[in-house]
């Protein structure tokens, strides 16, 4: 049964949740595959590849009929005609990051694109409502990759901002199924975000040995890397990141360099793992259809079981 409120409404989806969108990886193959299924995918600008973000904008409308998304990394594509780009796409949700959502938002909404902005902060997250998002995703501490460097929960931050603003909430961070998505949605949340968890589906383009490493892992095995620094990262514990982990701050250049050959080439000591720790919850490689559609029916189940026991 699709899932009726503001966040399926500004999306147009059938469920509300969206793949998180990991550079390199939120490209057309597993973004496609999120829409197919009900969600909304994302693809990425991260990567700083606008000509072949492009061409994977192209494959999305061969790969599926339903919405998709795009989101914006401001700090990381700066100097590129990026809001000009996101509009000649046909675009109509954006979520943006890694920057100040004022230089974009306006412009955007003019052009009828939807804006929410990832804030990992509650003083963020009131300066995103001062540019006039439309939404907020809500990251907690525990999700994967570039992260604050003084980091809260999402226990913590949810409900904390959702009783400070009234626009509608994605959650991210620590999210693969329906029992956390029915906890956030007790938060305050109307959808949510799933990264990691997506990273290990059947129709992610990364390496095998990533996928079955964070099946393997345990809830404790993930690191808080570059607190010191800007961004904090956190990332697979491997014997790279694990030395790391006792550098208070490193130039986090020095370490993606070879990312690919992690990526795609699946050697978990070329670059920084980026993982949730979510991955001590995931057990198994799925399709995307999979993961949504269980999802979505545990999700119905423990809210049932809630309203039956406690309403």
């Amino acid at each position: 049964m699709k899932i009726d409120n503001r966040v399926t409404r500004l999306t147009n989806t059938d469920y509300p949740i969206i793949q998180a969108p990991m550079g390199w990886i939120a490209r057309a193959q597993l973004a496609s595959a999120v829409s197919n299924a009900g969600g909304l995918g994302v693809i990425e600008t991260s990567s700083g590849e606008l000509d072949n973000i492009k061409i994977e904008v192209e494959k999305m409308r061969e790969l599926t009929d339903k919405p998709f998304g795009m989101n914006v990394a401001l700090s990381y594509v700066r100097g590129t005609n990026i809001i000009d780009f996101v509009i000649e796409q046909g675009i109509k949700f954006v979520t943006t990051s890694s920057g100040s959502p004022a230089v974009c938002t306006k412009e955007f909404q003019d052009a009828g694109i939807t804006v929410f902005h990832v804030v990992p902060t509650l003083e963020m997250a009131m300066k995103a409502m001062d540019a006039g998002v439309d939404g907020l995703i809500v990251e907690g501490a525990e999700g994967g990759g570039f992260k604050n460097p003084r980091p809260v929960t999402s226990m913590i931050l949810l409900p904390l901002i959702r009783s400070r603003v009234d626009v509608p909430i994605i959650a991210a961070g620590g999210i693969s199924d329906g029992l956390s998505m029915a906890g956030v949605f007790a938060m305050g949340a109307e959808g949510v975000q799933m990264g990691t968890r997506m990273l290990t589906c059947v129709e992610s383009p990364v390496h095998e040995n990533w996928k079955n490493a964070i099946v393997g892992s345990k809830e404790t095995d993930t690191v808080f890397l570059n607190q010191q620094g800007r961004p904090a990262l956190r990332a697979l514990r491997t014997e790279r990141t694990g030395e790391l982990e006792l550098m208070g701050q490193f130039n986090m250049k020095d370490h993606m360099a070879n990312l690919k050959d992690l990526y795609f080439g699946g050697d978990l000591e070329a670059a920084i793992p980026l993982t949730g720790q979510v991955c001590g919850r995931i057990d198994a490689i799925k399709t995307v259809k999979e993961v949504i559609d269980e999802t979505v029916a545990e999700f119905e189940q423990v809210m049932g079981n809630l309203a039956r026991q406690y309403a």
